[in-house]
């Protein structure tokens, strides 16, 4: 199962304390301060990797703490540092601070990190506060606190070309046909009840597909499976719209996955589109009162050359 959205609280490791100390030796009766500083405290650090697929792992842990730094010791020795904390996060992740919901950064390319919260810093041993007036300072600083906060993690699935159109439209059938992708397949509404990542090679670039489930009237207001999905063609370069070639009203198929664009985003109703009749295995003729781009059978891979083709070129 596909986790996409979590709430975790961030808390980077405190500033060790600052040592009181002073000088203990067989010959000097009367040492100085020698008390050392305290190590930082360690921070957390947010990574996107091609590697991670989901956010299971932070809808199951909610709280993700990073080490704190050691106080320091007589001899000026600073205490250890705490260990910083990575957390591995999908590509394509989107860090939001909860409580504002503004939007922190945008891991949308492999190995990008973001240091979420910083540690403390460690404090000052009583050393430096040694004068002229105060020769056996037992002033110390304390370590500093970590940074913390509340974060919600968002994940928008990174491709090039989104497929879109109502159930049983085809795309998981157009997916499979064209990538190792191997989604559920049925003749019945709603097979595909995640989005689907399928990378296909062709002629010297890798194209990723993402097919999401589908539409129906409403779909921008909660209806149906896909407007939870819909998200995740929001990066993609080129919309694929399949069109049911065996429907009775091809056009209304159209306005209605064109509407529920529009009313989820704008800027995803903008994107380039490519109109393709799906399913041409199961009709005697094409249409001639539809307007569309290309017409495929994913079942019998006609159309399928053309279709990669005209993406290629696009892209």
């Amino acid at each position: 199962m596909l986790i996409d959205e979590a709430k975790i609280e961030i808390k980077a490791g405190n500033g060790g304390n600052g040592a009181v100390s002073f000088r203990r030796e067989k010959y000097v009766p009367r040492g100085g301060p020698d008390g050392g500083d305290g190590g930082d405290g360690g921070s957390v650090i947010i990574i996107s990797s091609n590697n991670v697929d989901t956010l299971f792992e932070y809808s199951k842990n909610k709280i993700f703490k990073a080490k704190n730094g050691a106080s320091g010791a007589k001899s000026q020795r600073t205490g250890k540092s705490g260990e910083d904390l990575i957390l591995k996060v999908p590509t394509g992740t989107e860090l939001y601070d909860a409580k504002s919901d503004q939007l922190i950064a945008d891991l949308n390319h492999e190995g990008m990190q973001n240091t979420i919260a910083r540690g403390g810093k460690g404090g000052l041993g009583n050393t430096h506060f040694k004068s002229a007036t105060n020769q056996a300072p037992r002033q110390f600083k304390p370590g500093e606190p970590g940074e913390e906060i509340e974060l919600r993690l968002s994940l928008k699935m990174v491709a090039d070309v989104g497929i879109i159109g109502l159930p049983n439209a085809g795309k998981s059938t157009l997916i499979s046909a064209i990538s190792a992708a191997r989604p559920k397949i049925a003749e019945y509404p709603f097979t595909t009840l995640e989005p689907n990542l399928g990378a296909v090679s062709y002629h010297d670039r890798n194209i990723i597909f993402c097919d999401i489930p589908g539409l129906i009237e409403g779909a921008a207001q909660g209806r149906g499976l896909g407007h939870k999905f819909l998200k995740h063609i929001e990066r993609t370069k080129i919309l694929l719209h399949l069109i049911d070639s065996t429907s009775n009203d091809l056009q209304k198929d159209y306005r209605t996955i064109r509407r529920e664009l529009e009313n989820f985003s704008p800027r995803l109703a903008r994107k380039k589109e490519l109109v393709v009749l799906s399913k041409i295995d199961l009709i005697d003729k094409l249409p001639n009162q539809f307007k569309y781009d290309l017409a495929i059978s994913a079942a019998t891979h006609r159309g399928l050359d053309k279709l990669l083709n005209k993406i290629a070129a696009e892209l």
